[in-house]
């Protein structure tokens, strides 16, 4: 909220003194990456519609390029619309916009890891063994800890924009007495108990999902690596978290506390969406025409098994 307007900064594509005031260029900062990834995502999609043969692959290039603009408007209107207050529910419906605008955030970095994942060579190249109960279980609890995170970030964005970072000021505890559960209720201590409470489901879920990892012979080498890195991922943030309570929501800590959320979810994602790499292709998958010119639809994981 540097500037009032939208999508000019203070009237100008180069407004005076931003490069001076840290605010300033935060937020113009900010808007001229979002325009770069625009561009980025745009060219990304015209490339893919024009060399990729994978239909789902060229529609999924689309989604992103959509997901991009519906982000920048969403933008927009949480700027141009911070002064509309909602008395009800205590906010203004910019940071409604703004709640909206860092859960899309999350989605379009997942939609970004879907395309690079699918354009590998290793994903391209892929051989998987047949289908077993042991990978449903995996792709099962791969889309549980998805879920889990994708509603955590929501949470987060809303108790972030409700200025509700602190509403419980200690840790593990709820209270300095050494009390588990508040002991006054209200919105923004509500949303922040909340966060915790799913922050401690994420931990039991994510822990099962890499441990199943793991112990699973079948799932390769680097799958393996990425899941003993996300347990990684999953303690620096509950450690983080706990030092934004500690250090009265210090922003640098709060900052990567955001940062490494969002990545914890984006290896979540991107580990789930490779298993079930098989099953994506093996529905899209082309009919072929064999030398007697029958039609034969193209093998899978699952059609083998």
């Amino acid at each position: 909220m540097a500037f009032p307007d939208w999508p000019l900064s203070n009237g100008s594509l180069n407004p005076d003194g931003w490069l001076s005031d840290l605010a300033m260029f935060a937020e113009h900062s900010h808007r001229l990456s979002a325009g770069l990834m625009s561009a980025i995502t745009i060219t990304l999609a015209a490339w893919l519609w024009r060399s990729e043969k994978r239909r789902w692959l060229r529609w999924l290039a689309i989604a992103a390029v959509a997901l991009v603009f519906v982000q920048a408007v969403v933008g927009g209107l949480r700027v141009l619309l911070e002064n509309h207050q909602i008395a009800m529910i205590g906010t203004s419906v910019g940071r409604l916009f703004a709640m909206l605008h860092a859960c899309l955030a999350q989605i379009f970095v997942c939609t970004l890891a879907a395309i690079a994942a699918a354009c590998s060579r290793s994903w391209i190249e892929s051989n998987p063994p047949a289908e077993s109960e042991q990978a449903k279980q995996h792709r099962q609890v791969g889309r549980l800890c998805c879920a889990l995170l994708l509603a955590q970030l929501a949470i987060a964005a809303v108790m972030r924009h409700s200025f509700a970072g602190l509403a419980i000021p200690s840790f593990p505890l709820s209270t300095p007495e050494g009390d588990w559960l508040p002991k006054f209720w209200d919105f923004r201590v509500a949303i922040h108990f909340a966060h915790r409470l799913v922050a401690l489901a994420i931990t039991v879920a994510v822990s099962w999902f890499v441990l199943t990892l793991l112990r699973d012979r079948r799932v390769s080498r680097p799958l393996q690596t990425a899941a003993a890195g996300l347990i990684g991922l999953l303690s620096l943030q509950i450690c983080l978290g706990a030092s934004v309570v500690w250090s009265g929501r210090n922003p640098e800590v709060t900052t990567a506390h955001v940062i490494v959320g969002a990545t914890t979810l984006a290896l979540t994602f991107l580990l789930t969406w490779v298993l079930h790499r098989d099953a994506i292709e093996a529905r899209s998958a082309p009919v072929t025409t064999n030398t007697s010119r029958q039609s034969v639809p193209q093998t899978s994981a699952f059609s083998r098994a």
